[in-house]
């Protein structure tokens, strides 16, 4: 979906969200918009941009505006798109492969920070058990430390899995929350 060789969607470069969201006065990682974006997504959010736009701005405590703003709301529609594929070519935003593997790292944990915070911001009255254990491994994930001492193949080993299974994992709590809501069960927005 995001930056990924290969994917129809390549409009979403890390960089340029970062320096997009430095030149509006915040040191937040894109990795962390796009898992609270994905997190709200997940938790039941309507799929209209400009709602996923002000429960972020609620969820991250962020007033985004401009060229930003209008990048936000592309990525919130992209990645309900994404979520939504029976292809599953979901990906979170993370840095590429030739950013260090300690930065791509703490971006890994601030995408399950992010994802974390969206989905809090739409309450739901009921998780379902997996959904629950996966987002009690997120809470995990968004605590990552880096091992200084682990080699770099192992720390691209890890890494590796780690991304997969976000990717995973978010893609099934977003369909387990999609059959709560066919189920009658609808969220609250805080």
């Amino acid at each position: 979906m995001l930056d990924h060789p290969g994917d129809e969607v390549d409009v979403f470069d890390f960089e340029e969200l970062a320096n997009h969201l430095l030149e509006q006065g915040h040191d937040t990682s894109p990795s962390t918009l796009h898992g609270c974006l994905c997190g709200l997504l997940a938790a039941g959010a309507p799929h209209q941009a400009e709602a996923g736009l002000a429960l972020l701005a609620q969820a991250l405590e962020l007033s985004v505006y401009g060229e930003l703003a209008g990048q936000l709301l592309q990525l919130y529609q992209v990645s309900a798109a994404a979520l939504l594929d029976e292809e599953f070519d979901f990906h979170p935003l993370l840095p590429d492969d030739e950013v260090d593997i300690a930065t791509r790292t703490e971006s890994l944990a601030a995408w399950a920070s992010g994802f974390l915070s969206g989905f809090a911001q739409v309450n739901r009255t009921q998780v379902s058990q997996d959904s629950s254990e996966i987002l009690k491994d997120f809470a995990a994930i968004a605590e990552a430390v880096i091992d200084d001492d682990a080699e770099e193949e192992e720390s691209e080993s890890s890494f590796v899995e780690v991304a997969e299974y976000l990717r995973f994992a978010s893609l099934n709590v977003f369909m387990d929350s999609r059959a709560n809501l066919e189920d009658g069960q609808t969220p609250s927005v805080h």
